[in-house]
Order: structure tokens, then sequence, then C-alpha cells
């Protein structure tokens, strides 16, 4: 193992357990990777993130089949195919985070999305966090809806199931899991006065510009579109 693998491994556990601790995910519940040479490292199933260790981290090619088979010690997450078909799809990005929120997760039971009802929604690359549609955990079917949910997007809810986030660090990725069940959590108390007014796409636009000028949380606004 090189130096910089052991040191993303590392990174991985820590985040790991920032997710924990931020309140995003419970137990053994959601999941993480990020891109190395040749495939990805992701969490292992069934393992609390307060007790992993970075030899814990299972690395995969794009199929799903280890990169080291002798070395491997646990079973990767039973999501690694959401993970290893957004990286494999979206070669700009290099981290995947997916959890169950609890305020995202209420607006996904209901397969509702995001609508540009606050300008931060636009974080996510759009003006709207689209909901992917329901499909069974670990399934083709489920990485298929969720990549066209994230078309142009770094952020979906994923239908009676999460969220998932996207970005070009694990920073970047867990950053923006937090905004998306801010929004969430927003929503659902907009919701109780009725539903709230949206902004139009001329706004949305503006406010992607602004944020492009500012280098707002860390992102290439240049390959992005608001759509």
């Amino acid at each position: 193992m090189s130096a910089t693998e052991f040191e993303l491994r590392q990174e991985l556990v820590e985040v790991a357990r920032r997710l924990n601790r931020s309140g995003l995910n419970q137990g053994t519940s959601g999941n993480l990777s990020a891109r190395i040479s040749g495939g990805l490292l992701i969490t292992p199933s069934s393992l609390p993130y307060e007790q992993m260790q970075p030899a814990d981290l299972v690395a995969i090619d794009f199929s799903g089949k280890p990169l080291v088979a002798e070395a491997q010690l646990r079973r990767p997450s039973s999501e690694w195919r959401l993970h290893a078909d957004i990286l494999a799809k979206r070669s700009e990005l290099t981290a995947v985070v997916h959890c169950h929120s609890i305020h995202a997760t209420a607006l996904a039971c209901h397969g509702r999305s995001i609508p540009s009802f606050h300008y931060m929604v636009v974080m996510a690359g759009g003006s709207s966090i689209r909901c992917a549609p329901y499909e069974t955990f670990g399934t083709q079917q489920l990485s298929e809806v969720t990549l066209k949910a994230l078309e142009q997007r770094s952020a979906c809810l994923l239908a009676h199931h999460g969220q998932v986030t996207v970005g070009c660090s694990l920073d970047q990725a867990l950053g923006l899991a937090v905004e998306v069940e801010t929004l969430a959590h927003m929503f659902l108390q907009a919701l109780q006065l009725g539903e709230p007014p949206v902004l139009g796409e001329e706004e949305m636009e503006r406010v992607r510009e602004q944020m492009a000028g500012l280098h707002y949380g860390g992102r290439n606004w240049q390959k992005d579109q608001t759509r």
C-alpha cells in the first residue's frame, strides 16, 4: 500500500466518523467512497464507524472485484455498486457520500424533490435537488435512477431511502450532505405554512454566477450548469 493510499484511508475513516458525529448518520447505515487508481476505496459492510480502521476499507474495481484479493479482510458496503457506477460515470469526481439523514429521508419517503424555495439549493448544482424514484438498495436499477437524478447535479434524494452527495474531495461531499439535510429541514418547516413560493430560473442563475465569483464552497462553478 502506498503512502498516498494510506493517507486517503485515514481521511476516509475520519470523514466517516464526522458523518456520524454530525447526526447525519446512525449506526452502520450509510457509506462513503473515494477514487483510487483502478477503482475505489469504500467503507465495509456492517462495521460501526467508531470501530473502523484504515485497513478495514475495501479496495475494489468498478465492477466490484477486489483490487488486491489476498489483502481483503471485509466485504464492501452493500451499496458498492452505487458508488462504483457514479465514480465510473463522472470522471471529474473523487468522492461519494450516502446517508439516511432524517429530514432528507422524510422528504424522500414522499418522493419529494427540494425546489428552489431557498437560493442555497443551487449548491447542489441546479435549481432543484431531485428525488430519484425508488429501487431496491444495492441494485443496478438504483444506480441507474441515481445517475439520472445526478445529471448536472452534485446531490440527490433517493425515494424511501436517503440522500447521495458527490464532490472533488471527501470534505466537499460531506459538506454538501450537511447542506442538503439543512435545506430538507427548512423545506419541511416551510411546508407547514403551505407550499412555499420558489425562486425563478433567472434568479437561480444569478445566484450561481455570484457564487462562482466568490468561489463559494470550494467548487469549480465554471463546470456547473444550472438547469
